[in-house]
């Protein structure tokens, strides 16, 4: 009883995320002009970098944390809730670029929105090239704390506003959030969208969490050969 008592937000994560499958494929979405049925693709697309950008934000958290007070365990959270951004945004991305082949004729088309995204994820993987090239524990977390933090400034410049000021770009939610602002989605979509949202923060926080337990192991069978 104890068990399922704490994992039952793992259990709503899954059921959530079998509903948005179901409710993907099947349930009726409008007819829309150019997109059509890739439509459902919102379901997926924009939940998984939702749930990239939660993460995100969790490891800027925990890298101000560390700076602050420098425990370990925070740099090695930072590091696991990185790792597991890069995977939904890899997801992310590799969702866009489905959905953009079926609606614009291209996996890839020259759009600001598209690049900026790109460039964003290539910030975070220069944090994992960073974090590999200093071996002193200490002085590794601070620079990666502190690049972590700027990184995050960075995503948000790349996938927010520099598409904004371009205003050239044709993916949608240049002048709001994809999906959120009012007209984006159609009323019979948002039982399914939003019970995605939560579907993907869920899984990503799982993740995250298995994440952070492989690396703690890691962390300490990596002391025990040192000593």
């Amino acid at each position: 009883m104890k068990s399922i008592q704490h994992k039952w937000w793992k259990i709503a994560g899954v059921i959530i995320l079998v509903y948005v499958i179901a409710g993907g494929f099947l349930f009726d979405v409008p007819a829309f002009p150019v997109i059509q049925q890739s439509i459902r693709n919102v379901y997926f697309h924009v939940g998984m970098w939702f749930g990239m950008i939660f993460i995100l934000l969790i490891s800027l958290g925990y890298s101000i944390r560390f700076l602050l007070y420098r425990v370990p365990e925070d740099d090695m959270r930072a590091l696991s809730a990185v790792r597991t951004g890069l995977l939904f945004g890899t997801l992310g991305l590799l969702t866009g670029m489905i959905w953009a082949k079926f609606t614009w004729g291209a996996f890839w088309v020259n759009d600001p929105k598209l690049n900026g995204a790109a460039v964003g994820m290539l910030v975070y993987l220069a944090y994992m090239v960073l974090r590999g090239s200093v071996d002193e524990e200490d002085k590794r977390g601070r620079l990666a704390a502190v690049y972590n933090i700027f990184a995050f400034v960075l995503f948000f410049v790349f996938i927010m506003i520099i598409p904004r000021m371009a205003a050239a770009s044709i993916h949608p939610g240049t002048d709001g959030n994809p999906a959120l602002s009012v007209g984006d989605l159609a009323p019979e979509m948002r039982k399914v969208f939003f019970p995605a949202m939560a579907g993907w923060f869920i899984m990503a926080w799982w993740l995250y969490s298995l994440l952070y337990r492989s690396t703690r192991i890691d962390h300490k069978i990596s002391e025990l050969k040192n000593n």
